[in-house]
């Protein structure tokens, strides 16, 4: 498909570059299909989904979890060319970041997709043997990715600096509006504080969160009625997005109330919502969720903290851990077992636990309630605590729904939403990295000559920027999925799946290109490294997603 040391969008057959990747997507769809009826006969006894199976083959359920997420990656990404070209705007950056992620992921599924650093999905893996791909695909995985690719994409990448992003997103106008607002905000309110406060551990400032109320973060997507904006969760994404490249611990700040008030506009009562969501979208109250348990880590169902009425009230006794912000907010989600005689999900409960808020000094001010911050290599600007319950009293109005045994479904109706806004934070982290990675590779000289001249370094942003675009289009998707009230578990885990992948690759491959410096405390990479590490571990780590996956495509 190209020549004469001709990247493939400059050879003549630029025109049919989106036929071509529409040539070779179908074979992919085909392999996936074949990998999960091929599973699927594996882990099904007596005509049900196994468990004990599930887990005996799990390598190969994540493989194909991979293998789906990769081909839905390449779906949407072909469905973005094309909408860039309807509207005349799939220009030669465009072309190269489409045949680039093109090339890699074909080639990576025939020949591995890395599911970590040390383990590789193979379709063998699937019982699949390897078929010989089709015209098209071979083109691609022959030329697609090539150095000279890779180059070109550099040089255009610096020549767009001023650009928010490298390629048209494919957003409409107002959203880029949005990200105009939110990307101003974050190079000039937080980038140039973020290291300091990392540095030192220290908690985003007040005046910071001020400013985020009243441009309306907290209440972007909660309805116009109980105060909020009543925007779509695509906004939230591009917001997450661009404050996360300013400095992950400011976009997740949005996370807390986002799922705060999910819980409430899914489960909670007319008089719940109509107290908690117009003081949430306000910022006038912050809030954290308080779920996890020192023993329990993804197992939630096991949780052992316990509520029990007290005349029309509850009290909460048990041991938290890894709760985000938990010292500076005003009210808790907890989940709680309050069902006596039960030992597993069913069991569980939701309550809305007001508290005081503490102090750096004193995190912990009320009766009944204690604990300390637990020390993280990054994401610092919220910090990290156990919380500890005994005997902690909660109002009877605030069991979530009025109901009793429904916590654990009404979290599980938030996972979207919160999958979503990770692929979103993922996105920006990943984004500050190739920030960091390309000034610093103009700017540093070696033998002569900037870093970026180098093709092994010019690779490595080339890919970053490409692999960006890839998560970024599946993340888009699946908030597009959910603003129209369509299932969207799967493509939101896709989504955080990927994502987390690639915003460590970028993170890890930046710091490569600071070489020496890059290991420094000073330089701002040491950060986003550290920062990277946690997207592969919260809200789903990349194990318990990828069965997640596997299941919901196995039912």
């Amino acid at each position: 498909m190209a020549h004469d040391g001709q990247t493939l969008t400059q050879s003549p057959v630029l025109a049919d570059l989106l036929g071509t990747a529409a040539a070779a997507l179908p074979e992919v769809e085909a392999l996936f299909a074949q990998g999960r009826e091929t599973l699927r006969a594996a882990v099904t006894v007596g005509g049900k989904l196994s468990n004990a199976a599930l887990e005996e083959h799990q390598y190969a359920a994540h493989a194909l979890a991979w293998l789906a997420t990769y081909t839905e990656a390449l779906r949407q990404m072909l469905a973005w060319a094309g909408r860039l070209s309807d509207e005349g705007r799939f220009g030669e950056t465009e072309a190269l970041i489409l045949q680039i992620a093109f090339g890699e992921y074909l080639n990576q599924i025939h020949g591995g997709i890395p599911m970590s650093q040390g383990e590789v999905a193979r379709l063998q893996d699937l019982d699949l043997s390897p078929a010989e791909p089709g015209a098209a695909a071979r083109s691609l995985m022959a030329q697609g990715n090539s150095v000279a690719a890779r180059a070109r994409l550099v040089a255009l990448m610096r020549d767009r600096r001023a650009e928010a992003t490298f390629g048209a997103t494919g957003l409409d106008a107002e959203l880029e509006m949005i990200r105009d607002q939110f990307r101003r905000f974050a190079a000039e309110e937080v980038a140039p504080h973020a290291h300091d406060w990392h540095l030192k551990d220290a908690l985003i400032p007040m005046s910071v969160i001020d400013k985020l109320a009243e441009m309306g973060v907290f209440g972007l997507t909660i309805p116009e009625e109980f105060g909020g904006f009543g925007l779509s969760k695509a906004s939230m994404v591009v917001v997450s997005e661009e404050l996360s490249r300013g400095y992950i611990g400011v976009g997740s700040l949005g996370t807390r109330t986002e799922i705060a008030a999910e819980l409430i506009l899914c489960g909670g009562t007319p008089e719940q919502k109509a107290q908690w969501l117009p003081k949430l979208a306000s910022g006038e109250i912050l809030p954290t969720a308080v779920f996890t348990e020192p023993n329990t880590g993804s197992d939630l169902g096991a949780l052992r903290t316990r509520a029990r009425r007290e005349g029309e009230d509850w009290i909460i006794t048990g041991n938290k851990t890894w709760i985000t912000h938990a010292a500076r907010t005003h009210v808790m989600t907890v989940l709680a077992r309050s069902v006596e005689g039960t030992s597993d999900y069913r069991g569980l409960s939701m309550f809305l636990a007001e508290k005081t808020p503490g102090t750096d000094e004193t995190p912990f001010v009320d009766p009944g309630l204690s604990g300390g911050e637990i020390e993280v290599l990054g994401y610092r600007g919220m910090k990290e605590y156990t919380v500890n319950f005994d005997d902690f009293r909660v109002k009877g109005a605030n069991l979530l729904g009025g109901v009793e045994g429904q916590g654990f479904k009404q979290l599980m109706q938030t996972f979207e939403s919160a999958r979503i806004q990770t692929a979103a934070r993922a996105i920006g982290v990943a984004q500050n990295a190739l920030d960091l990675a390309l000034q610093y590779a103009e700017d540093r000289k070696q033998f002569g000559k900037p870093l970026v001249a180098f093709p092994r370094v010019a690779s490595k942003l080339a890919m970053m920027a490409v692999e960006i675009m890839v998560a970024r289009q599946l993340t888009y998707f699946s908030a597009w999925q959910k603003d129209h009230d369509k299932r969207c578990d799967l493509e939101a885990g896709m989504a955080k799946l990927l994502g987390a992948r690639v915003a460590w690759a970028c993170a890890d491959n930046a710091l490569q290109i600071h070489g020496g410096n890059g290991f420094a405390l000073e330089y701002q990479i040491s950060r986003v490294l550290c920062d990277a590490r946690i997207l592969n571990i919260f809200e789903g780590a990349a194990e318990i997603q990828a069965q997640v996956i596997a299941r919901r495509l196995l039912d």
